[in-house]
């Protein structure tokens, strides 16, 4: 048994162990034209329903201030979506067809299990936290995504903690198959009293970069004119658009050089320089969009956030401001990267300062995760052999007493209460 390989199931059941939710996944992917089906099942006790229902709810929030602040009934949240299905008793209405893990959930756990079914609207954002400053308590701001199932006679009625569960689950993007052309721009300045110009070309050897990978950024300075260039700065720059009530733009840098490398009047220059943006060199930030994380995971800094044209169909990605992109009903956070190059010139006397500035260009590029293979997707969702566990065993609780040889099912269930004697009063892992 040991050396079989099963399905991974994530199970979470409520505090009083009368309601159990299963989901095969809890990132679902937006392929832009579609995004993953949510497919779960319930396990209930109708003993303890009695003449109650059993409700299970879909919701994408943002959250834009901290939980401590929300005083005399005001909420720094808002509720993007929200969809309730009713799991029990069934509505025929509602019926789909199930999944092949849901049919096979649905055979190992018996008649008390029941089916539900949530499709994420396409123009909702992706899971993103904003992180949180050092003096920061509570839940940190951002979009998140959660299950909730309870039960109650009807779905207005008031739920209480003991008989829900909560799941927070992730909307996630992936890196194109085909990215766009190599990012290239120059830009020509001529100066006050001076009849000859400065020309700057800078490009990237790419356009999509992964996670921890280093970036190029070639720089080729013809210089011209009378000035002399004292440095070069050159900086990868994140911008977050937020999206809610209006429209707001912040920016962050996550790596940066400044060279003292000069260029003289009637010289060139050419040179590469190479950053890597990561989150270990920014954690300090506060307000950095990162991906949506899990509790008791780490994560990164926010992907790129891609787009589809609801005009043309085409591609966006978020490198450019988001009122650029048609789609007007995008809410959320849209994160997208450049990398400026900035040429500091000297300058001469009080009026050429008041009226010459640096020479700047600016690159966007795409900043995302691989898609996973196929030998990854089966890695990730095939249970180790017992004696050699890839995942704190402080955390995970492999419930396998019950399989049998046709049956390569292996549920996972969080254990909050076993982590270090730390009880989650969210109970939102």
């Amino acid at each position: 048994m040991g050396d079989k390989a099963g399905t991974r199931v994530f199970k979470k059941s409520s505090p009083n162990c009368k309601l159990t939710v299963y989901l095969g996944k809890r990132d679902f992917v937006d392929h832009l034209d579609q995004v993953d089906p949510v497919d779960g099942v319930i396990l209930v006790d109708p003993e303890y329903l009695k003449d109650r229902k059993v409700f299970v709810t879909l919701t994408c929030a943002f959250r834009y201030g901290r939980e401590d602040l929300d005083v005399l009934g005001l909420s720094f949240r808002k509720d993007l979506y929200i969809y309730t299905f009713q799991a029990y008793p069934p509505i025929p209405e509602d019926f789909k067809p199930n999944s092949r893990l849901q049919e096979r959930l649905l055979k190992k756990l018996g008649q008390n299990a029941y089916p539900f079914h949530f499709i994420i609207p396409q123009n909702l954002p992706c899971s993103v936290t904003l992180q949180p400053g050092p003096e920061d308590t509570g839940k940190a701001c951002g979009v998140d995504f959660e299950i909730r199932a309870f039960c109650a006679k009807t779905m207005e009625e008031k739920n209480h903690k003991r008989n829900s569960v909560r799941l927070v689950i992730r909307k996630v993007q992936y890196a194109p198959e085909n990215p766009g052309p190599q990012p290239m721009v120059e830009t020509t300045r001529s100066f006050l009293m001076s009849d000859r110009s400065l020309h700057l070309e800078a490009s990237l050897d790419k356009e999509l970069y992964y996670h921890g990978e280093p970036i190029s950024v070639n720089v080729h300075v013809t210089n011209n004119s009378t000035k002399t260039v004292k440095r070069v700065k050159i900086s990868v720059r994140q911008y977050a658009d937020i999206c809610l009530f209006s429209t707001a733009q912040y920016k962050c840098p996550v790596a940066q050089i400044e060279a003292d490398d000069q260029v003289a009047s009637s010289s060139t220059f050419c040179k590469v320089y190479t950053l890597t943006p990561t989150l270990n060199n920014n954690r300090e930030k506060r307000g950095l969009a990162l991906d949506g994380k899990l509790k008791h995971e780490d994560t990164n800094l926010a992907s790129s956030t891609m787009i589809r044209s609801r005009w043309t169909g085409s591609v966006c990605v978020s490198a450019c401001s988001v009122k650029d992109v048609s789609n007007k009903e995008v809410l959320g956070v849209l994160v997208s990267y450049r990398v400026k190059v900035k040429l500091v010139v000297s300058r001469g006397g009080l009026l050429s300062s008041l009226l010459e500035r640096d020479v700047s260009v600016e690159l966007p590029f795409v900043l995302m995760h691989p898609k996973p293979t196929e030998s990854t997707l089966l890695h990730s969702t095939s249970a180790a052999p017992v004696l050699d566990p890839p995942i704190d065993t402080n955390l995970i609780e492999f419930d396998t007493n019950s399989l049998t040889p046709d049956e390569d099912i292996v549920f996972e269930d969080f254990a909050r209460l076993r982590l270090k004697g730390i009880i989650d009063k969210e109970e939102d892992c």
